[in-house]
């Protein structure tokens, strides 16, 4: 594939570091809040089920504590889908609060509206599609108090911007029964952590939404993001944009998505600004089903995840089949070059990838004029003996092999292949030789699917590898 070096140096520094990274290093070592306020903001992803490609739940509110004290860090209502931020992290709020040490942070949910499952049904006989179902999750507690780690508590000062890092554990929370089926009943089971902004895991590698406006003066732009508030984005000399696009090129009502780490003031400063389309609508999901199966996609079958501008005629968390044949721009996010269209158009779709559509609605009708490859996750168990290393000794550069018992291994018809690089980060782990050396666990790898051109079947080029803990 010619530009895996180029998708690698993308997908390296934005991994994310879910079971590990930095702490914050505020000198604040009282524990009690006082009068003045410091800057928090929260930021959230998941460990994800490999079946679950949705996980909406609403959270009320967040509190943090100490053995003293109470105070609201965020008080506004947030649905979040944590299935979507798989192998993803977005912002889910800002706020500033009475500066102090905080041992425990408390989640209080929603049960209306009911949390929202849904999952992938490989029950369908070939060639049927595989479907997506839904379930009703039933939360067992409302309210769950989470400890920060020992000797590491969530540290407020009023000079230094803190952030408060959500993992909710869909494995662990989301209960099975004695088939391994689930039941739709929810055990809450999440980690916080705190972090600085310049930390790994406080990086936000996934902000899209529509542009609001822009000030070339200021150097800055505004966004209508995912959760219902508007986030203003700085840019400088270091932003990089895709194609030939500056800030001087972006236009209101654009959709755009960002990379970047938040600002004491509640702004976000961007590594990275993607416009991927003019277009006012778009939707985003996996690939349940292609028509025809080789070749030029006439149709996509997709689960949508995510969607914006179509509600009214294609709403989220439906299966929907979407004629493409007019469609001739394709892109791999925050690329748009020719190495790219080579590696991703209208003949390399396969099932499993995820992928994102804009278009216009007019008439009751979604018309789609652009196709996006976007990041994603892949979860499963390492293949025995399966991990090949192609460069150097002590080399990262090689591949290995997954079976996932989701949409990506009934896609490849078994195991797929995972290609990793020097630049790709390895958590839980020491890099291939490592791998090699583990035996069968149970894994993630994230970054970009794409269609081997000879077999037809997916694999993953990935920025992160991560080896999941036992239980």
């Amino acid at each position: 594939m010619k530009s895996i070096a180029k998708f690698l140096i993308l997908l390296g520094p934005l991994v994310l570091l879910v079971a590990c990274g930095g702490s914050t290093n505020n000198s604040q070592t009282g524990t009690s809040p006082s009068n003045q306020q410091g800057p928090l903001f929260i930021t959230g992803e998941d460990a994800p089920v490999s079946s679950v490609v949705g996980f909406t739940v609403t959270i009320n509110s967040i509190t943090l504590n100490n053995s003293t004290t109470t105070v609201t860090a965020m008080s506004t209502p947030t649905t979040v889908d944590f299935g979507r931020l798989m192998g993803l992290r977005s912002i889910l709020g800002f706020n500033t609060i009475p500066q102090g040490a905080y041992t425990s942070a408390t989640f209080t949910f929603a049960t209306n509206p009911a949390p929202l499952i849904s999952y992938v049904d490989l029950s369908q006989t070939r060639p049927n599609p595989p479907t997506v179902q839904e379930l009703t999750g039933t939360l067992n507690q409302t309210t769950v108090t989470v400890p920060f780690p020992t000797g590491a508590p969530l540290l407020v000062a009023s000079n230094e911007l803190v952030g408060l890092h959500l993992d909710f554990d869909m494995f662990d929370s989301l209960v099975v029964d004695g088939n391994n089926q689930m039941t739709g009943a929810i055990n809450p089971v999440m980690t916080v952590q705190s972090v600085a902004a310049t930390d790994p895991l406080a990086q936000i590698t996934e902000f899209t939404g529509n542009l609001v406006s822009v000030n070339t003066n200021t150097n800055s732009f505004v966004m209508q993001g995912p959760y219902g508030f508007q986030e203003t984005v700085d840019v400088n000399s270091s932003t990089q944009y895709n194609g030939s696009n500056s800030l001087s090129t972006l236009v209101p009502d654009a959709i755009v998505s960002v990379m970047g780490t938040m600002q004491a003031d509640g702004s976000m400063l961007a590594s990275d600004v993607e416009m991927i389309t003019t277009d006012k609508a778009f939707i985003s999901g996996r690939i349940l089903a292609l028509n025809p199966t080789s070749g030029p996609v006439e149709t996509v079958t997709m689960w949508v995840g995510e969607e914006l501008g179509t509600s009214g005629v294609i709403p989220v968390d439906t299966i929907q089949t979407i004629n493409l044949s007019g469609v001739s721009t394709y892109a791999v996010c925050f690329f748009d070059d020719q190495q790219t269209q080579d590696s991703f158009n209208a003949s390399s779709l396969v099932v499993g990838q995820r992928i994102f559509i804009g278009g216009t609605v007019a008439g009751g009708a979604f018309t789609p004029d652009m196709v996006s490859l976007r990041r994603q996750a892949a979860v499963g168990q390492l293949v025995a003996n399966s991990v090949t290393v192609t460069g150097a000794t002590g080399s990262n550069v090689g591949n290995f092999q997954m079976q996932n018992d989701a949409l990506l291994s009934y896609s490849a018809g078994g195991p797929f292949t995972v290609y990793t690089g020097n630049l790709t980060d390895f958590v839980n782990i020491n890099g291939l030789a490592g791998l090699a050396a583990a035996g069968t666990p149970e894994m993630l790898s994230r970054g970009l699917v794409f269609q081997n051109a000879t077999s037809g079947k997916p694999e993953v080029w990935a920025g992160h590898v991560r080896i999941l803990p036992t239980e």
